[in-house]
């Protein structure tokens, strides 16, 4: 079964670009455009990846990766990855606890690098590679 990635937010834009970046692997994604329903969503069923757009909705990036680090078994936690609008916004990543963080516009490969795709450990501000696809 391929691995599942959660896109959480209301810009299609963003979902496309994120199914875009993962195309290259087997990533089934699924997108939820109300971030309040995040945790809910969690407990249905597996999802590997949480991928949350710092601007969405009522709740915001941040309190939906809190959201997910309050109340998920910490053994069947997906990886959460934020998607900042600014580089100067990495702290807010790391405060809120995600695993990894990418800057917008996407850049692929630091997407798949931030979800562990590549043999480079994942970090917090996968951001600035000028790596090209």
């Amino acid at each position: 079964m391929p691995p599942l990635a959660l896109v959480v937010s209301d810009g299609a834009w963003v979902t496309n670009e994120v199914r875009s970046a993962l195309s290259v692997g087997s990533w089934q994604i699924e997108e939820l455009s109300d971030p309040r329903a995040v945790v809910e969503r969690l407990d249905q069923s597996r999802v590997d990846a949480v991928i949350v757009d710092m601007q969405v909705g009522s709740k915001g990036g941040m309190a939906v990766v809190r959201s997910i680090r309050q109340v998920t078994n910490p053994v069947s936690r997906p990886r959460t990855v934020l998607l900042l609008d600014r580089s100067a916004d990495e702290f807010l990543a790391r405060r809120a606890g995600a695993d990894a963080a990418v800057l917008k516009p996407i850049n692929a490969a630091e997407l798949r690098r931030a979800l562990g795709m590549t043999h480079t450990p994942a970090s917090v501000a996968a951001h600035g590679s000028e790596e090209e696809e």
